[in-house]
């Protein structure tokens, strides 16, 4: 069974963000949380919440055992920028990005993954 969340609209550059999501994707839940706790990223408190959450949804919504949860999935995907103007050479003006993300987190309680269920 799975139970996911997703942060929508977060205020982060996706490149900076998926560089912890790949790190905790196919952890077992404590060890990301530990991962998530402990790291010196801007997006770790963004993706400790989501995932705090998602494990709450598995809690919840499907009385799964927090003990035997893991991550299946840690995506970060971009999401629509936001333009702002800046003054720029020879009375030009140049635009900036201002980048957001939506991320989102699938945790699971079967340890295997989806293509040996196949099998």
């Amino acid at each position: 069974m799975e139970a996911k969340a997703i942060a929508k609209w977060i205020r982060i550059s996706p490149i900076k963000a998926r560089l912890l999501t790949s790190q905790i994707q196919g952890k077992s839940v404590e060890e990301a949380l530990r991962l998530t706790r402990f790291a010196r990223v801007k997006a770790a408190r963004i993706v400790r919440k989501c995932l705090e959450s998602a494990i709450a949804n598995a809690e919840h919504n499907y009385d799964m055992d927090v003990d035997a949860l893991w991550v299946k999935e840690a995506r970060v995907d971009k999401g629509p920028f936001w333009k702002r103007l800046r003054p720029g050479s020879r009375g030009k003006i140049s635009i900036r990005k201002r980048r957001t993300s939506h991320i989102t987190i699938v945790v699971s309680d079967d340890p295997r993954p989806s293509a040996a269920k196949e099998e």
